[in-house]
């Protein structure tokens, strides 16, 4: 059959971060296109306001225990897992089970089997080998034997990126069921309105004429290297840059004293957490989007903002990167870790503005031409679905 379809979305996120922004745009994109989406969770993600800040008040999202309490509880969750499932499958009769993959979890592929419907996998990182790489994972061997009997189990497993998906193949996927989602924006959001609201904000912050300001989104941790673009800044060719901080992390602190010991401290600018709804004028008030450091698999949502924004990207130069943007023709990268690197592509974008402008704008052009928004994510999932074999229970 034809659309629309009854999707039954699965999540275990407890966190209000970047993974709860994906799960709320699919769900919305998804009902957008005339769909209907039964989110099961524990804490659920697409009801929250968009402009929330608030931190977690649910025992679920507050629960701090030490890592291997948390494995357990996690191994224990699939009872509950299946149960809500089942109850909310009993008023959907869903046509495929959306899941989001997470660790030591089978619950959707064991109702989506009970059902005779497909589940389609979402799988944002190489979850065991993340975990064993930080020396978290406390139950490894039952750990590899769930996720390999998911990966194996799934009608279609979704990876964000190339490089994420061979990774899923040699952990069990195969390699004919495995596609790749990356992450999206909505273009929508940063029209005239936004354009408009963005110049109210770079007016508040009270900036000198000539500054360029390097804007970075996100929660801040010591790997995302940020002390390198701090460094750059006190070049005195870069004098104009103004790093402007949008998140958190206990990376900011040491950060901030860098940056006074460097002598630049009143050239960086920490606003704290933005909402989401003002996120996009925020980006677009920045003449650039910094990505300092990412893992090698990751699809970041602040790479497609920023290509919605326009402004240009400076990031590294690896291969989950170069899938969506080009050296010198859709953002600017530089070897990761290499500073004297970052400095030269930061200092090209800081002397030539035009040719600054024109790679934004050719950004842009790429993320509408690719459809990399979550309208475009919602097609080809639901492209994806109706190409499976149905299943019988």
């Amino acid at each position: 059959m034809t659309g629309p379809y009854r999707v039954l979305y699965h999540h275990r996120i407890r966190a209000d971060d970047g993974q709860a922004v994906h799960v709320r745009e699919v769900i919305g994109a998804l009902r957008r296109a005339g769909h209907t989406v039964e989110e099961c969770a524990l804490v659920p993600k697409a009801v929250a306001a968009a402009s929330s800040t608030k931190r977690p008040t649910s025992l679920w999202q507050r629960l701090s225990l030490p890592r291997t309490a948390v494995e357990v509880l996690e191994i224990l969750y699939d009872r509950r897992g299946r149960t809500m499932l089942r109850d909310r499958a009993r008023t959907l009769a869903p046509h495929f089970v959306y899941e989001r993959h997470a660790l030591h979890c089978r619950s959707g592929l064991d109702v989506a089997r009970e059902l005779g419907v497909p589940l389609l996998l979402e799988v944002n990182s190489p979850m065991v080998l993340e975990m064993e790489k930080l020396g978290s994972l406390r139950f490894a061997r039952r750990a590899r034997r769930t996720e390999r009997a998911v990966l194996a189990g799934a009608d279609a497993v979704l990876a964000v990126t190339r490089v994420l998906a061979d990774l899923l193949v040699e952990a069990g996927a195969p390699r004919e069921r495995v596609h790749v989602i990356g992450n999206g924006a909505d273009p929508d959001r940063y029209g005239a309105e936004a354009r408009a609201a963005a110049a109210a904000i770079r007016a508040r912050w009270e900036l000198p004429t000539n500054a360029f300001v390097l804007g970075f989104v996100g929660y801040m941790r010591p790997w995302h290297r940020l002390d390198l673009v701090v460094d750059a800044m006190a070049q005195p060719a870069l004098r104009p840059v103004v790093l402007v901080l949008m998140g958190r992390g206990p990376a900011l602190g040491p950060l901030r004293e860098l940056a006074v010991g460097r002598g630049i401290g009143d050239r960086v600018l920490a606003l704290g957490d933005v909402p989401s709804d003002l996120l996009p004028a925020h980006q677009i008030a920045c003449d650039a989007a910094l990505i300092p450091a990412i893992n090698d698999y990751a699809s970041p949502l602040k790479l497609f903002d920023a290509l919605a924004a326009a402004v240009p990207v400076l990031a590294p130069d690896q291969p989950n990167l170069r899938e969506n943007v080009r050296d010198g023709e859709t953002a600017l990268l530089f070897p990761p870790g290499d500073a004297a690197a970052l400095s030269a592509r930061l200092l090209r974008l800081v002397q030539d503005r035009a040719f600054a402008a024109r790679l934004g704008a050719a950004g842009r052009r790429a993320l509408d031409e690719n459809r990399w928004t979550w309208a475009g994510n919602a097609e080809r999932i639901v492209r994806i679905h109706e190409s499976l074999p149905q299943r019988r229970p």
